[in-house]
């Protein structure tokens, strides 16, 4: 933990759109899934559609409301399926986050991953980005009850880890993932990988949004955690 009253005792990432440049991908993914379905794409509405939300809502959206929990996760398991065959060995991580989580472990701040994919995805991704020991801490959604926006992934992962929820903050890059850390009482930062600045200045309440990691430093955290509020980046 660290021992600046200036920075947070734990900092969690969220995974897709945060660690990695997954989002292509998982846009890929479901235009695959659902065309093999018969489903219509509309390629212009799905990043709203499927970006956050959990696969489950999802697929009952566009298959009914009538699937039992076994086909949810046959389904579930054939969508992750096409998704590694997308994103393949080497996955993108986002520019300026490596440099930033080994800024972070160089103060002795705690950090975890709170992820809505499933737990074999954050193992796969995490493993290939080469940052697994980083994180003191992994959370995916086969571990929650609830989904983002429910602030129960954040606030299970902060008493994982041993520290106050107010003294965490949270990248995020989702509607429902700034959200639920809101909710959780974390600060959160919000990286503009998969929204434009403009729609979540508008639909969230994130402390800070910023175009990249390139941007941010612990300087940046400082600022956040001190009250002098930083700017946007």
């Amino acid at each position: 933990m660290t021992q600046n009253s200036n920075l947070p005792a734990a900092i969690i990432f969220d995974m897709d759109g945060v660690l990695v440049d997954s989002s292509p991908f998982h846009l890929r993914k479901w235009a695959d899934f659902m065309r093999r379905h018969g489903i219509p794409v509309d390629e212009e509405a799905l990043p709203g559609i499927v970006l956050g939300p959990a696969n489950d809502k999802i697929f009952r959206r566009f298959l009914g409301d009538h699937l039992t929990r076994a086909q949810v996760s046959e389904l579930g398991e054939e969508l992750d399926a096409i998704f590694r065959e997308e994103i393949g060995p080497n996955p993108p991580a986002l520019p300026g986050v490596r440099r930033l989580i080994e800024e972070i472990h160089s103060q002795g701040i705690v950090m975890a991953v709170a992820s809505a994919a499933i737990a074999s995805n954050v193992k796969f991704l995490i493993d290939a980005l080469g940052l697994r020991g980083y994180f003191r801490q992994t959370l995916a959604v086969d571990s929650t009850t609830h989904p983002k926006p429910h602030p129960e992934i954040y606030l299970k992962t902060a008493k994982m880890l041993g520290v106050d929820p107010a003294n965490c903050l949270v990248f995020e890059d989702s509607f429902v993932g700034i959200e639920a850390a809101k909710r959780a009482g974390m600060k959160c930062i919000a990286i503009t990988s998969t929204f434009p600045e403009e729609d979540l200045r508008r639909e969230t309440h994130a402390d800070l949004i910023v175009s990249s990691f390139e941007t941010v430093t612990l300087q940046t955290v400082r600022q956040l955690f001190n009250g002098t509020g930083p700017t946007p980046l």
